[in-house]
């Protein structure tokens, strides 16, 4: 009966074909207990929403704000950045983080006040929250009550084409038709929206079909950028990940690509910087920092490069890693309209610009005529322009100033504050149940 099954026939027979009986046996198990699990977790999830329900019946608690960083994989990005400004500002508040697992023990000294995602006290609190402080989509399902307000403080300015402006859709599990109502459904639940810049504004509009209050105000993770004791910041950071205080940093930070995905929710992504090349004439001076966006799977490997490349692709918060850095290389993530803040060095490493921007996604600007620096397809080109960086960079400072007047000029070190003016009254919240 199992090797009938037209969708596993093949890994059947291949673990047939091992010759023991055992390791056949061993992996019929393994298939129904994955089954199992899942079964066990769809049907957790529903459980879940019929408690979700049942508590949205009961009163909203005025002082709950929650808060979660790329459904629950971080403590980071601009809601971590508003969370601190109202920690310290409105101490009345209940301030309770989501995440996705149980958190290591510095975040957790960080927020004390935390649930884990799809337990008993997530829902609860989900349902009975006065304000919710995401940066990412929320469930179609978990359908926002009137009374809750919701900023959304999205994770980035724009570059490629998303929500309803993409033509097509490579993702695995959807289509674009699918991907654009469930897109546009769920920013309608969106009371605030918060933009970096006049340029993402327009955006966002057309992007998520975005009408209600759209706070151009900056983006709150970038307040780090602007901190007072910077000297003393970079040196903390640098001793937390053992990186040699002498060195100067190469932080290399790319995106992921639709169509390379191995699952639903998981994306391969082949290295194409060579980390030999790069140690044998850089290493030295220089340590390349490894920072994978979050939907590529976890498979780097440096082995045989330590004490030269570091893969931080879990590190909790970017723009410490920005703080740290001497030089970006990126390719199309938004990375480097953040990193613009700081005023140094980027390298584009682009060695499929040309399928990127014409099948993938597309771009909403000239790329090659507004980026602050290099297009680069080869590791050797890259090594070549780090070499000569103070000399070469200078070539692009007439951009660098255009780029920053029209993608920057709005951070200060004080987005966080302009948001919350605005989300939250100067009276205190009455403590109610």
């Amino acid at each position: 009966y199992d090797l009938r099954r037209a969708k596993t026939q093949s890994k059947y027979l291949q673990a047939w074909s091992t010759g023991s009986y055992i390791m056949f046996r061993s992996y019929i198990t393994a298939v129904k207990t994955k089954q199992t699990l899942r079964t066990a977790r769809r049907k957790k999830i529903k459980n879940g929403l019929m408690l979700y329900r049942l508590f949205q019946k009961m009163p909203v608690k005025e002082n709950l704000v929650l808060f979660e960083s790329f459904l629950g994989r971080s403590y980071s990005d601009n809601p971590k950045a508003l969370y601190l400004k109202l920690k310290e500002q409105r101490p009345e508040l209940e301030l309770v983080w989501i995440f996705a697992k149980e958190p290591a023990d510095d975040v957790k000294e960080a927020c004390p006040n935390w649930v884990l995602k799809n337990s008993f006290a997530y829902y609860q609190a989900m349902a009975r929250a006065k304000y919710w402080i995401f940066n990412t989509r929320q469930p179609l399902s978990l359908t926002k009550r009137e009374e809750t307000i919701y900023l959304q403080t999205w994770h980035g300015t724009p570059l490629k084409r998303l929500g309803l402006d993409m033509e097509e859709v490579h993702m695995a599990g959807t289509n674009a038709t699918r991907y654009k109502r469930n897109f546009y459904n769920q920013a309608q639940e969106w009371n605030y929206l918060i933009s970096p810049n006049a340029y993402s504004s327009e955006i966002f509009k057309s992007a998520f079909g975005f009408q209600n209050t759209m706070l151009e105000a900056g983006y709150p993770r970038n307040d780090l950028l602007y901190a007072d004791d910077q000297a003393g910041l970079i040196s903390e950071i640098k001793a937390r990940l053992d990186i040699p205080a002498e060195k100067k940093v190469v932080l290399y930070a790319p995106t992921w690509r639709d169509d390379e995905f191995i699952a639903r929710g998981k994306y391969r992504f082949d290295l194409q910087l060579d980390l030999n090349e790069m140690q044998a004439r850089l290493g030295d001076d220089y340590v390349v920092l490894l920072r994978m966006h979050y939907l590529i799977a976890q498979n780097m490997d440096i082995s045989g490069h330590e004490g030269f490349a570091y893969d931080v692709s879990s590190y909790g918060d970017i723009a410490e890693l920005y703080l740290i850095s001497d030089v970006l290389i990126t390719d199309y993530s938004s990375v480097f309209f953040d990193y613009a803040h700081l005023q140094r060095p980027m390298i584009f490493f682009t060695y499929d610009l040309e399928k990127y921007a014409s099948t993938l996604r597309g771009f909403y600007f000239d790329f090659e005529a507004v980026v602050p620096g290099p297009l680069l397809k080869e590791t050797d080109q890259v090594i070549d322009y780090i070499e000569q960086i103070d000399t070469k960079s200078l070539a692009y400072q007439e951009k660098y100033d255009r780029f920053l007047e029209r993608f920057c000029s709005l951070d200060d070190g004080t987005a966080s504050e302009r948001v919350l003016a605005e989300v939250f009254p100067n009276t205190q919240s009455a403590d109610t149940e």
